[in-house]
C-alpha cells in the first residue's frame, strides 16, 4: 500500500503554527523550515508554502486569500461546465429546437457520438438523461420498431430529394401509400422531424403583367369559379420573373384547369407578347397532337397587354378557343395561374437556385414541369399526378359482364 500523499489537516496546521511561532523569534528564525519540517516529517517546501498562505490569510502579506482562491476555482469550475453544457446544447439543437423531448434513441446516439469530446455524464446532465439509459440503450438490440423506423427514414429521404425536396408530410405520406408502403402519417411526420425534412413555404410574388388600357375587352367568364368538367374546357394563363446573374427572366404557363396540367410555356428576357404567344402555341400544338378538339375551351387571363394584343386573339380565335379576362387590379380572378406561379418560385426558383443566366434557367424549367405533370402529387386531385389524373379520366368505364341465364 503506497503512502498517502496528502497531509492530514491537524499536522498541516501544527506545522504551520510551529513554523510561525519559530519565525518570530530571531534566535530560532535561521533554518526554521528545515529543522521543524524534519522533526514532524514535512518537505520544508510545503511547510513554506502554508506559512505564506497563513500570512496571506492573515493580512501579513500581499496576495489573495485562501478564501478568495477556492471561490475563484470554484467559479472557473462553473464557468467550464458552463461553456461545455453550452457546447453540447448547441450541438444538440438539431433535435431539441422541435420543443417536445426527443426520442431516447435521438439523444443516446448523440451521446455515443460526443462520448469523447464531453464526457458521458456532462453530456447525460445537459439532456436530463440517465447514463445507465445511454449504458442500457448501448447494449441493447434495435427493436422490431427502431429498425422499422429506419427502414422508413431512407424511403421518406429517398422520396423527399426525388421530388426537388418540396414534399410536406402530407404528399410524403402520399406518396408512401402510391409505393404500397402502409405507413401512418403521424409516422411520417415523427420521422420527417428527427429527419430535419420539410416541405416548402409559398410566398406571394409582384405582378408582372401590365394593364392594357381600358378599350372594349372580353367579358369574365369564369367568375373566380376555376373548376373543369373535362380537359381543354378551361385553361388559365399568366406571367411570372425570376432573377439571375445576367438579368430578369420572365416565364409564361398556360394551365389545364381540369387536372391543373401545364399544357404550355415559356421563358424569355423581354415581357413582349411573344411570351405569351409562344407558350399558347406550345399549349395549342400539344393538345391538338393527342386528337384534342380545343373548340370551345375558354381560355383566361388577366388584362395584361401581351393575352389582349391582337396576334394573341387571333390565335385563340383560330383554335375556335374563346378567350376571358378577369377585372382590373384583382389578382383573385386569376388565383389559380398567380398559384402556378407561386409553386413555380417555391418548389424550384428559390429552391434550386441562384441561376446563371435563361440558358440555365430554361433547362431547369423544362425538368420542373415534367415532374410537374407526370410525378408530382396533387393534394386537389387525390395525390395522383396531372398526367395520370388526365388517362384516368380518359378511360373507358369498365362496363359490367352479362349475367348468363340458362
Amino acid at each position: 500500500m503506497s503512502a498517502p500523499r496528502k497531509y492530514p489537516a491537524e499536522l498541516k496546521e501544527r506545522a504551520t503554527r510551529m513554523a510561525l511561532e519559530a519565525r518570530a523569534d530571531p534566535a530560532t528564525r535561521v533554518g526554521a523550515y528545515k529543522r521543524i519540517g524534519e522533526q514532524l516529517g514535512i518537505h520544508p517546501e510545503a511547510l513554506r508554502t502554508w506559512v505564506r498562505e497563513t500570512e496571506v490569510d492573515e493580512g501579513l502579506r500581499p496576495g489573495t486569500t485562501s478564501t478568495d482562491a477556492a471561490r475563484i476555482a470554484e467559479l472557473e469550475r462553473e464557468n467550464r461546465e458552463l461553456r461545455r453544457a453550452n457546447t453540447i446544447l448547441k450541438q444538440a439543437s438539431g433535435f431539441l429546437r422541435g420543443g417536445a423531448r426527443p426520442p431516447v434513441e435521438v439523444m443516446c446516439a448523440f451521446v455515443e457520438e460526443h462520448r469523447d469530446e464531453h464526457g458521458v455524464e456532462p453530456i447525460c446532465r445537459v439532456l436530463q438523461i440517465a447514463p445507465s439509459t445511454y449504458y442500457a440503450h448501448r447494449t441493447r438490440q434495435p427493436s422490431a420498431r427502431a429498425l422499422r423506423d429506419a427502414g422508413l427514414a431512407e424511403k421518406i429521404r429517398t422520396v423527399h430529394e426525388e421530388n426537388y425536396g418540396v414534399y410536406g408530410v402530407r404528399k410524403v405520406h402520399a406518396a408512401l401509400n402510391r409505393e404500397g408502403i402502409p405507413v401512418a402519417r403521424c409516422t411520417v411526420e415523427r420521422l420527417m422531424r428527427a429527419e430535419g425534412l420539410r416541405g416548402i413555404s409559398r410566398a406571394k410574388g409582384p405582378r408582372t403583367t401590365r394593364p392594357a388600357p381600358e378599350t372594349a375587352r372580353p367579358a369574365d367568364l369564369v367568375e373566380r369559379r376555376f373548376t373543369a368538367e373535362a380537359p381543354n374546357r378551361l385553361w388559365v394563363a399568366d406571367i411570372t420573373y425570376v432573377r439571375t446573374f445576367a438579368g430578369w427572366v420572365y416565364a409564361a404557363f398556360v394551365l389545364d384547369v381540369f387536372a391543373r396540367r401545364i399544357v404550355g410555356w415559356q421563358v424569355s428576357t423581354s415581357l413582349y407578347t411573344e411570351l405569351a404567344l409562344d407558350a399558347l402555341q406550345m399549349g395549342i400544338w400539344a393538345r391538338t397532337r393527342d386528337g384534342a378538339d380545343l373548340a370551345g375551351l375558354v381560355h383566361h387571363s388577366d388584362r395584361g397587354v401581351q393575352y389582349r394584343a391582337i396576334r394573341y386573339t387571333e390565335r385563340l380565335a383560330e383554335a375556335d378557343a374563346v378567350a376571358s379576362v378577369g377585372s382590373r387590379g384583382d389578382s383573385y380572378d386569376n388565383a389559380m395561374a398567380e398559384a402556378l406561379n407561386s409553386l413555380f418560385k417555391a418548389e424550384l426558383v428559390r429552391n434550386r437556385g441562384p441561376w446563371r443566366d435563361i440558358n440555365h434557367l430554361e433547362i431547369a424549367v423544362a425538368e420542373w414541369v415534367d415532374w410537374y405533370n407526370h410525378r408530382r402529387l396533387h393534394g386537389e386531385l387525390g395525390h395522383v399526378p396531372p398526367a395520370e389524373y388526365e388517362a384516368a379520366h380518359a378511360a373507358p368505364a369498365q362496363q359490367p359482364e352479362p349475367t348468363k341465364t340458362n
